[in-house]
Parts: C-alpha cells; structure tokens; sequence
C-alpha cells in the first residue's frame, strides 16, 4: 500500500491528501496564469513594453500570494523566461 493509498481524504495533518491536492491546483493555476501572461506579452501587438513589464509584475505578485514563501523559486523558474521574452519581443540589449 503506497503512503497517498493509507490516507483517509479527512485528515488534516500536514502532507495529507487534500493538502497534497490542494497544492497541486495551485501549481497548476500558476503554471496557467504565466502561460497566459506570456502568450499576451508575446502575441499583442499592441502591448507597450511598459504595459508588458507591468503584467509581469502583476503576475509575480499573484505568484506570491498563492505561494508566499516561494519568491526564491519563481525567480529561478519564472523570472529569466519572462526576462528573456521580454528582451525578444521589445529587442532590449
């Protein structure tokens, strides 16, 4: 019997299954919202370089109200790709 099988759904214990599952629709909302947020940087045309900069930033305040302590994580996971956007899309440097 694996660890998540030994789980009732109703425990409140740390690492329990709702906890697990509850983490995992966050990430995924993440994983959505910076998709989104990337495809509209990269695809309006209209988009000033400015606007784009504030909807990264909106984007990482987002971040961090879903997960607060993570500031380190998402500026090595999502930080350089939309940097990297950012110089492509607007040719800085």
């Amino acid at each position: 019997m694996t660890n998540l099988e030994s789980i009732s759904p109703t425990e409140n214990t740390p690492g329990t299954f709702p906890e697990v599952a509850e983490e995992a629709r966050k990430i995924r909302r993440l994983q959505i919202m910076m998709g989104m947020v990337m495809q509209v940087i990269s695809q309006d045309p209209k988009l000033s370089l400015e606007d784009a900069s504030e909807l990264a930033a909106g984007a990482k305040r987002a971040a961090l109200a879903m997960f607060p302590d993570k500031e380190l994580a998402y500026d090595l996971l999502y930080r350089p790709r939309l940097q990297r956007l950012l110089n492509e899309r607007y040719r800085l440097q």
